[in-house]
């Protein structure tokens, strides 16, 4: 399975969020340390460790 991703760096870090999740943001000192932190925030996020996710979706109009 695989899920979208935004991420860029900044300085030393690497900070990015999954695109269905846009309000949790993470970090790491690697691509591939963030890459492990936005495993892990999936995890809680689809397994509600989080209390009151937002997240986003289509919706058709027309």
């Amino acid at each position: 399975m695989t899920v979208k991703v935004v991420y860029w760096q900044e300085g030393n870090h690497w900070l990015g969020y999954l695109e269905e999740y846009p309000d949790y943001w993470t970090q790491g000192e690697s691509f591939e340390d963030l890459s492990e932190h936005l495993r892990d925030l999936y995890d809680d996020l689809t397994n509600h460790r989080v209390p009151a996710v937002r997240r986003t979706t289509e919706l058709e109009v027309g």
